[in-house]
């Protein structure tokens, strides 16, 4: 076993020494979920709305039937990251996720950066999905405003953080409770989603499949102008453009959304049992499950409806799996729809916020953050954290406008799939017997999984690009003005 290395920026803890310390008195969090709780987990927070809403809208502006394709393209970049999270996880059973892996490669200040970015993509996702819940409530209700309170010039979005809230509390029960509710919503949502499918194929007609790749079609509205156009458009000269082959490939880049949340798996590492087995079954397992999902709704909505009649209209409404079913005169379908959309952003809500309290409780314990946060209750659960980050994710989305900050979801993700593929080869060589699970063909798969990763990052937008790399900035300042000074290893540097 490689021993640590304890000065510096780069100071890194030992396999053992991440193990050890859950199992400090106040600080441990409770083992009690198997394979399938991580399973209901995985899906529960990757089968969202997007599949009911982002299907349609991608095929209709972007790649016609082909959207099928960019689905496994994004699956494949998910797969490829899925085999070294996997590995990762079988040997540091750790909450934390990309957090903890990279402070066991790369060293303090890298494992302090991902961390500070899943900080960002956890927290943004909750809030940004429970506006969308909220809207889709309040339709349910007869209005999607129905859940909005107008304050003097300020607009609360009451229905948002009353869920937020109510989640919260689950969260703080115990991660064993929040399984078991979250199984129950996720039955519903895969039942309405197999709804979907079974009625939807008696429905397809095989001449909405041709052409199956439409012609590219160049300088297309909504390609991006400006801070809007994609890092690659940018850097290459090359015009925006829809359907074709780059249609599919920036098709795949949106529709990674749909799949974001499946390493929130890993950030309940140290909460299962045998997690050298059930960490590896439980990503994978979850990885194919959606992605059989989502190619089937794929094929579907595009057969039941031509392509074109998906695309955006001028008012700027996207169009959604109702409107296929609407176009075959089953309007009845929408509420239907709505009910499942409901369900899967509930428990997409949920699980984000579990990852965001893991990956903080992680961050906390290292000291990195105040350490007292990291205290666990009688539940066995980090409560100070579940509330602190359950509050300031209520006011965010109940006053925040959701905006385009859902972007920052996609890139903050793909960077934690990037320092998660290149620190493999680097946990391998320093640990070459401790993975129970081996990603195969190493150090070829990771560097082929940084390479997707790296191309699905260069197709998001300047904008994009541009506040993530403020909110960067952002932490380092945190981490030289406090937490390089109050981290346990900075601590035990001074005791030397």
């Amino acid at each position: 076993m490689s021993s640590p290395t304890n000065s510096g920026l780069f100071r890194t803890k030992t396999v053992e020494q991440s193990i050890s310390e859950t199992q400090e008195e106040g600080f441990r969090l409770k083992r009690e979920l198997r394979t399938l709780d991580l399973i209901v987990f995985g899906v529960s927070v990757v089968i969202g709305a997007g599949i009911f809403t982002m299907t349609a809208q991608v095929a209709g502006d972007m790649a016609g039937p082909s959207v099928a394709i960019a689905f496994v393209l994004a699956a494949v970049t998910c797969g490829l990251a899925a085999f070294c999270y996997a590995e990762f996880a079988s040997t540091v059973p750790v909450a934390g996720s990309a957090y903890t892996f990279s402070f066991a490669t790369f060293g303090e200040l890298i494992a302090w950066i991902i961390g500070w970015d899943l900080v960002l993509e956890f927290f943004v996702a909750a809030a940004v999905v429970a506006k969308a819940w909220s809207s889709y409530a309040g339709g349910l209700m007869g209005s999607e405003d129905f859940t909005l309170l107008k304050v003097g010039g300020l607009t609360i979005d009451w229905g948002a953080a009353l869920l937020v809230l109510v989640l919260g509390a689950l969260l703080a029960r115990g991660t064993k409770l929040s399984s078991r509710v979250s199984a129950v919503i996720t039955a519903i949502k895969l039942g309405v989603v197999l709804f979907v499918i079974v009625v939807g194929a008696f429905h397809i007609k095989a001449e909405n499949y041709r052409p199956f790749i439409p012609p590219a079609q160049q300088n297309v509205s909504g390609s991006g102008e400006g801070l809007k156009q994609t890092l690659f458009s940018w850097a290459t000269g090359a015009d925006g453009s829809a359907y074709g082959l780059f249609g599919i490939f920036a098709a795949a880049s949106l529709v990674f959304f749909a799949f974001v949340g499946f390493d929130v798996v890993a950030s309940a590492a140290e909460e299962t049992r045998n997690p050298q087995k059930a960490m590896p079954r439980g990503i994978l397992i979850t990885l194919v499950i959606v992605t059989v999902l989502y190619v089937a709704v794929a094929l579907v909505l595009t057969g039941m409806v031509k392509y074109t009649e998906l695309s955006t209209p001028e008012d700027g409404h996207s169009r959604t799996l109702a409107t296929a079913f609407a176009a075959n005169g089953i309007e009845w379908a929408g509420t239907i729809i709505n009910v499942g959309a409901i369900a899967g952003l509930t428990t997409v809500v949920m699980v984000m916020m579990l990852g965001q309290t893991r990956v903080a409780f992680a961050m906390s314990r290292d000291g990195l953050l105040p350490r007292s946060l990291a205290k666990t209750s009688k539940h066995g659960t980090p409560s100070r954290i579940t509330w602190i980050t359950t509050i300031a994710i209520a006011l965010l989305a109940a006053v925040a406008p959701a905006g385009d900050l859902g972007e920052m979801v996609n890139i903050g993700t793909l960077f934690a799939f990037l320092l998660v593929a290149l620190g493999t080869p680097v946990l391998r060589k320093r640990y070459p017997g401790a993975a129970s699970f081996k990603t195969p063909m190493v150090p070829f798969l990771p560097i082929l999984s940084a390479i997707f990763t790296l191309w699905l990052m260069a197709n998001l937008s300047i904008e994009t690009w541009i506040r993530f790399l403020v909110w960067m900035a952002l932490g380092f300042a945190v981490y030289f003005l406090y937490s390089r000074k109050h981290s346990v290893l900075a601590q035990a540097e001074g005791g030397e």
